[in-house]
């Protein structure tokens, strides 16, 4: 990151914090609207489908009734004489709309009983009072006056049955229409017939979400007549002794059922036997006709019981519409649960050996994660940050850690309190002391600031500027005169602040503006704490302090050529500073006594050139003064390391290989051997006799595609620097590294592990051999790039996920090495993010840029399974896909859906790791299908982390930033013993034994 970027980004920030978005608000609030729009239609619709239920039911109200006493039929035609009129029945808005049962005492002014003998005893109140029309829009009905003809045709009915709805008709004791209506689950074979219809009747689009139907019907129940009459009779239109001629009769009618010949079948009582109206338009198949009738009245049931009221639920909408990304759960009694990203829903089947999900514990894992190296080096936009201590370590940072790496004994150590990227680093006179500095980081934590801490012990001394710097601390040096005893700090602020620190303390001993030119470089004079010298763009500034108070002064170039940039500088051991700039030369500075003439009286001494050298061939980006007094110089575009003696006359040179770039600094071991970074984000160690060998390499752009071998220690990675580099995560090293001609974003290892394929960003992938590195098998799928490369668990087919939203699958012979199209699974909407197969290797589960959960069946042709409830129980030979009901709870609250780049389950299945933007590495239990489930969170990557992944023996973790060009490898420690299907089943039977409920399989709704 250079500074200009920086400046650019925080400037962004603040100008957004300080100015919202209406754009943005707008948008929101456009997205609530919709939302509660949504609602309300589903919700209108679902009011007409249950008016139509309830005319349906309402003759077999009538024949039940008939059935159950043959004197009712007398009673319905006196009540219809009296009446001198046909009523319409009168529906209860607040039924319609929320789904609230009531019974039929509570909606009757007056009462109609009938005796066993037929006759009819007077009612107590004969007054009616109209109720105002509701004009509802769940019911669009109006309240029918006593008197007032319909103009219907339709044989009258008693105010009584008038008014009977079908929760009136469930059994006793038994739940209401929330508690009866069980799971819904999709028809195989309908969704088309139902889209269809939709269509027809509510003049739309067809839903885009497949049609539902109950497993659970709602018989009329001949108990429902005896409670009619109890409650008559409560009310005081009968007396006891009717009452129990009454019983008696609809107790003989009940026994005498069975043999009774009437238009219905026979129903008794505890028996779940379907009552359905046929439908008199189409006399097709009764079962489908069955189906159909209870698809339209649980549609959208359960969007209505969920909340109490249609207002309570929009405003709900509302609220979680009120931020960009929302993630809310929602679960509902039909064994399934909703996940909500910006707005929208995401269903997920709950597996069947789940029985009560409510009382699922979500628990952090036993296993930890702990550090086990670091892959990389920053050298391709910093300076100055590699050292070499007395314990033998060589120290440099990348990402959020300063790595102290054992160039002898290939060990490493790790100082991890920083909380985001470290931009500089120094070494204290003692050889023991380091001040590290760091930029402003995406969360609160993450302040720039300078920490001391010791290079044995690893432990932080001091905090220097916490709060203080902006956007980031860029250069920091140690003053020597004094042993240490100040720290020269320069932030990323637009002034480029130089500050000077008391180390002990941890105060602020001055402060002053630089410039607003790029800085390179800051030092104290080795014998003078008083006098500090900065460098960069166009400029070399000398600064004297005094009294807390800096005077400064700049350098003058006179008659030589002004250079565009200085690139660094060291002090020799007489005194003089020599700096090295972008022309190529070096420049010998010195003091001179003032020219009076020029500048006449008064004038003081000056800092001139007072010697030019060619060194190198471009800039000159590192210098490096030697104990014995002679002087190294690397340059940048002929990548040369020059030995020059005290005079400044060159003695040895040699050139490092071009494939590690240009010469970043440079680190003195013993005098003779060195340690060279390189700006390809590489170190080198050797001697100008032996020449030099890499001892650290790394990427040098964006990572994203990472795959681990299936059963050796090794992995692959691929990124935007086009480079493929197969790792050894045993011996920590580089086994090969191979430069393709388009840079690769996806890769998958073949089961039997000889080959490897990698997914480029053209659209075109290659099939790789893990012992020639020589390509063995090449193709192209579209023009878009690839995200997934995904074999079969028999190593059988490939799946090539491509941001063309296809997936495209192709069968593997000859031990990997032959392909030939199988096919291409159509039907996702956006490009592909990820995909896994089942273990079977028969089936795929695949997520998309728009949230979608797709599942095929690839043995059938690469054909989209529909009825996505019938994979709630398949197992995955791999779970990557990051939307899924197993890792529901990975989604922290108010994820906008691109919050997590990836995840990865062990082999044991027993923990998921997850990969945010956030640059965090997280730790679930698996499986976690609840929201907000705890886990550990593991810091150490500065960018966002673009994947991760398990070793094949689920030993270590390996994850790989963005930006940061950093890979870390994660040892997992401790983790008990059994896999998830143990923990699941445990945790399954003990919420069964705890549950309360048991006339169902399905938990409560919470």
């Amino acid at each position: 990151m250079d500074s200009s970027t920086n400046s650019l980004d925080d400037a962004s920030a603040d100008s957004s914090a300080e100015f919202p978005d209406r754009a943005s608000m707008m948008e929101v609030r456009l997205q609530a609207q919709e939302d509660e729009i949504t609602l309300l239609k589903s919700s209108l619709a679902d009011a007409l489908r249950r008016i139509r239920l309830h005319d349906q039911l309402l003759p077999l109200l009538k024949q039940q009734l008939i059935a159950v006493n043959p004197g009712a039929a007398r009673v319905l035609n006196q009540v219809c004489c009296s009446d001198g009129c046909t009523s319409s029945r009168k529906l209860s808005s607040s039924s319609a709309v929320d789904g609230i049962c009531h019974r039929a005492t509570s909606q009757l002014s007056d009462s109609v009983v009938t005796s066993a003998n037929g006759h009819t005893e007077s009612p107590v109140s004969m007054n009616l009072r109209p109720r105002p029309a509701t004009l509802n829009r769940s019911t669009q009905t109006e309240p029918i006056l006593p008197g007032q003809d319909t103009g219907q045709d339709r044989a009258p009915l008693p105010r009584r049955v008038r008014s009977l709805q079908l929760e009136d008709a469930l059994i006793q004791g038994k739940p209401e229409v929330e508690g009866t209506r069980a799971k819904l689950h999709r028809v195989p074979g309908l969704e088309d017939e139902d889209e269809e219809q939709e269509e027809d009747e509510e003049g739309g689009e067809p839903e885009k979400e497949l049609s539902w139907t109950s497993s659970v019907e709602e018989p009329i129940q001949p108990t429902t007549i005896r409670s009619l009459q109890r409650d008559d009779c409560q009310d005081g239109s009968c007396s006891p002794e009717k009452l129990g001629s009454s019983s008696a009769s609809v107790k003989t009618s009940d026994q005498n059922l069975s043999s009774r010949s009437g238009p219905l079948t026979a129903i008794q009582e505890g028996e779940k036997k379907l009552l359905v109206r046929r439908n008199s338009e189409k006399l097709g198949n009764p079962e489908r006709q069955r189906k159909r009738l209870d698809k339209k009245a649980a549609s959208s049931a359960n969007l209505l019981t969920r909340s109490p009221s249609l207002e309570n639920r929009a405003k709900e909408l509302v609220t979680s519409a009120g931020s960009p990304g929302s993630r809310r759960g929602t679960y509902s009694q039909e064994m399934s649960i909703k996940m909500f990203i910006r707005g929208r829903p995401i269903t997920m089947y709950i597996p069947t050996n789940i029985h009560n999900y409510e009382d699922l514990k979500m628990e952090p894992p036993s296993e930890r994660l702990e550090l086990d190296w670091v892959y990389g080096y920053r050298g391709r936009d910093c300076r100055a940050n590699l050292y070499f201590l007395p314990t033998g370590e060589a120290v440099y940072f990348i990402a959020c850690v300063v790595v102290l790496y054992h160039i002898n004994n290939r060990t490493q150590r790790h100082y991890q309190k920083h909380t985001d990227c470290v931009r500089c680093l120094t070494l204290h006179p003692d050889k023991v002391r380091m001040a590290s500095g760091q930029m402003s980081g995406v969360d609160k934590d993450g302040k720039p600031c300078v920490h001391i801490w010791d290079s044995i012990t690893l432990v932080t001394l001091q905090q220097i500027g916490l709060g203080t710097f902006q956007r980031g601390v860029g250069l920091v040096a140690f003053s020597f005169a004094d042993s240490g005893a100040f720290l020269c700090v320069i932030d990323d602020s637009n002034e480029h602040m130089l500050s000077v620190w008391d180390c002990n303390k941890g105060t602020k001993h001055a402060e002053v503006k630089n410039t607003n030119e790029a800085v390179f470089a800051v030092e104290f004079n080795p014998s003078e704490s008083g006098n500090i010298i900065t460098c960069g763009k166009s400029h070399v500034y000398f600064w004297t302090l005094s009294a807390g108070q800096f005077t400064k002064k700049q350098g003058i170039f006179g008659k030589y050529k002004k250079p565009k940039f200085i690139q660094c500088f060291v002090f020799s051991l007489t005194g003089d500073v020599l700096t090295g700039d972008s022309e190529g030369n070096i420049l010998t500075w010195g003091k001179s006594a003032a020219d009076v003439k020029t500048l006449g009286k008064g004038a003081k001494e000056t800092l001139q050139i007072m010697k030019q050298t060619r060194a190198h061939e471009g800039s000159v980006f590192t210098l490096c003064t030697l104990q014995d007094g002679s002087l190294l110089s690397g340059g940048g575009k002929d990548r040369k390391i020059i030995r020059w003696s005290a005079d400044l006359a060159p003695e040895r040179e040699c050139e490092i290989p071009e494939k590690y770039g240009a010469v970043r600094t440079i680190a003195d071991v013993n005098g003779e051997e060195l340690l060279v970074g390189t700006t390809r984000n590489a170190i080198l160690r050797g001697t100008f006799s032996d020449g030099f060998v890499a001892i650290v390499q790394g990427h040098v752009d964006e990572m994203w595609g990472l795959a681990t071998h299936p059963s050796q220690s090794i992995f692959i990675t691929c990124g935007h620097d086009k480079q493929v580099c197969l790792w050894n995560a045993e011996e920590h090293k580089l086994d090969w590294c191979i430069t393709l001609e388009d840079y690769g974003l996806c890769a998958g290892f073949c089961p039997n592990g000889s080959v490897v394929s990698v997914g480029l960003s053209t659209g075109r992938w290659m099939v790789l051999d893990l012992q020639t590195r020589e390509v063995v098998s090449e193709s192209i799928d579209g023009n878009e790039q690839l995200s997934v490369m995904r074999y079969s668990p028999d190593g059988s087919f490939l799946a090539v996920g491509s941001h063309d939203n296809f997936i495209y699958i192709y069968n593997v012979t000859e031990s990997g090495r032959r392909y030939t199209r199988f096919g291409k699974c159509n039907g996702h909407s956006s490009f592909i993010t990820h995909l896994d197969w089942s273990k079977d290797g028969k089936y795929i589960m695949s997520n998309s840029g728009d949230y979608e959960i797709l599942y095929w069946d690839i043995a059938a042709g690469c054909k989209l399974l529909r009825n996505r409830f019938e994979s709630k129980d398949r197992e995955w030979a791999s779970y990557t896909c990051v939307l899924g009901f197993h890792v529901m709870g990975v989604w922290m609250e108010g994820s906008d859906g691109t919050d997590i780049n990836a995840l990865c389950r062990s082999h044991s299945e027993r923990v998921v790791a997850v990969a945010d933007d956030f640059c965090k590495v997280h730790l679930f239990q698996y499986p976690c299908p609840k929201p907000k489930a705890p886990s550990h969170k593991y810091e150490g990557h500065g960018s966002h982390v673009t994947n991760v992944c398990f070793t094949h023996s689920d030993s270590h973790l390996l994850s790989m930033g963005g930006k940061d060009t950093c890979i870390l490898q994660w040892r997992v420690m401790g983790g008990g013993g059994g896999d998830r299907r143990e923990r699941l089943a445990s945790a399954s039977a003990t919420s069964t034994s705890t549950s309360t409920s048991t006339s169902s399989p399905e938990p409560a709704t919470s």
